[in-house]
């Protein structure tokens, strides 16, 4: 199976897929911001998030290469209200052009790493990388990061649960297809989280 066609199927099959929108920053400040929808929670304690990033002809893309050099990254999470300024980012720009300077994307200072923040998310996450792991024939690799920081709007946020309805998160399908949540079906939970005692 060739690669192209392997992409296809693999995106296409394993749907809906959050999306990661990261910014980094390189050695000299420059921000960098792209989405990634090969992207999900790894672990819980400590909170860990992982990002497949694939290189490009052999040439690792702004992100990877930021989060190598550097170590941080913030994952700031995609909603519909921010989905127009999040696809444009994922546009081939050079390596010396910053992603939200030539698109006038507001960014807010990070608390305990370099790469600022998009606070028109209603959630933002700074990670420290943990973990590099190139995985198949070299053209993925696997960055582990862990959550050091939670920013998290009070308009999606109670203090103990995060509301993904008020969040109104986007997803990625197959193709050039963004999905949001559509019909949300409720079912009582068969066993207690992680951390809470059990009935």
């Amino acid at each position: 199976m060739s690669t192209e066609e392997a992409y296809r199927l693999i995106v296409g099959c394993v749907a809906p897929r959050p999306v990661a929108w990261i910014t980094t920053q390189d050695e000299s400040g420059r921000v960098n911001a792209a989405p990634f929808s090969s992207y999900n929670y790894v672990a819980h304690s400590p909170p860990m998030l992982a990002v497949n990033i694939g290189s490009r002809k052999g040439v690792l893309k702004d992100t990877a290469r930021n989060i190598k050099e550097t170590g941080e990254f913030v994952v700031n999470v995609a909603t519909e209200a921010t989905l127009e300024l999040m696809h444009a980012t994922g546009a081939d720009y050079p390596p010396e052009v910053s992603e939200p300077q030539a698109l006038g994307i507001e960014l807010a200072p990070s608390s305990l790493v370099k790469p600022p923040r998009i606070p028109a998310t209603p959630i933002q996450m700074e990670c420290r990388l943990e973990h590099v792991l190139p995985l198949g024939r070299g053209l993925n690799t696997l960055y582990i990061g862990e959550v050091v920081a939670f920013h998290l709007s009070e308009a999606i946020y109670n203090g103990r649960h995060v509301d993904a309805i008020a969040m109104r998160p986007i997803a990625r399908l197959g193709g050039p297809y963004y999905a949001g949540l559509g019909e949300i079906f409720h079912r009582p939970m068969l066993q207690s989280p992680p951390g809470e005692p059990t009935a």
